[in-house]
């Protein structure tokens, strides 16, 4: 091929429409309102979210292990009746949230959690990454699953905003962002981080703030937002026809319920 010929292409046409069910395990609704408001200038046509908020008795935030069993249990109950809606499920929870795996156990469509989804884009487009985290305990079991997905090596760990997930909300807009900016900042100028996770779906209306504060306008730092990332990626699996794996850890359990005469979730 010479250097005047057109290189081959292809435009799309696919126009199968994709519902994706957006879970956000914490009681608190306003949090998943603000996580589908984030969404509208980059979801493609033929796709739409629907956010589902957890129901009582869940934890109005999810800032512990128990705050996420409790929540876990709360929300599988509510989400497998109307999962056949859904071809894909995002766990808005930042974190290694025990209702992934369970869902991937229950259900076939992908489901896929906003940490996850932060971490592997942060892996594939930079060298180092870290974490906005909320308040101690929080940068604590974020490090503890970045080793869990495998991604230590590549991690300069977590900076805290000391606050607390609902604080993301109800303190000054300005305290907030300036809290959150100041941990990307530290993460980058004194850690080395090319990719910051925002450490919470709280966060997720906070991310150009934070690409003011590292520079990613010159390429210098990218901010990435799980909840933006994972609708993206759980629709790339649907367009794919991608289902969960269901022959080995992800093996329904509904057969050894039934076996044990439990008609229950």
């Amino acid at each position: 091929m010479s250097a005047s010929e057109p290189l081959p292409s292809v435009t799309g046409s696919s126009s199968r429409v994709i519902n994706i069910l957006l879970i956000n395990p914490n009681g608190t609704s306003s949090m998943t309102k603000a996580c589908l408001r984030s969404l509208e200038s980059t979801l493609p046509p033929h796709c739409t979210v629907t956010g589902f908020t957890s129901p009582h008795p869940t934890p109005s935030a999810i800032e512990g292990h128990l705050d996420g069993i409790l929540s876990a249990a709360a929300a599988i109950r509510a989400v497998v009746p109307i999962a056949p809606k859904y071809d894909a499920f995002l766990i808005a929870c930042f974190s290694a949230h025990p209702l992934i795996n369970a869902l991937r156990e229950e259900l076939s469509g992908p489901v896929i959690g906003i940490m996850e989804a932060s971490l592997y884009a942060a892996r594939m487009l930079g060298g180092r990454l870290g974490v906005v985290a909320t308040g101690a305990r929080s940068k604590i079991m974020h490090e503890d699953a970045i080793r869990y997905y495998g991604l230590e090596g590549f991690s300069v760990g977590c900076e805290t905003t000391g606050l607390g997930v609902l604080e993301l909300e109800r303190l000054p807009r300005d305290k907030v962002l300036g809290l959150v900016g100041d941990a990307a900042r530290r993460l980058v100028q004194d850690k080395g981080a090319d990719c910051i996770a925002l450490g919470c779906a709280g966060m997720t209306e906070m991310k150009i703030r934070c690409e003011e504060t590292v520079g990613a306008k010159d390429a210098v730092a990218q901010v990435i937002d799980g909840v933006g990332v994972g609708v993206q990626l759980l629709i790339a699996l649907v367009r794919e026809g991608h289902v969960t794996a269901k022959g080995g850890v992800f093996r329904s359990s509904q057969d050894s319920r039934k076996a044990r005469g439990q008609d229950w979730l």
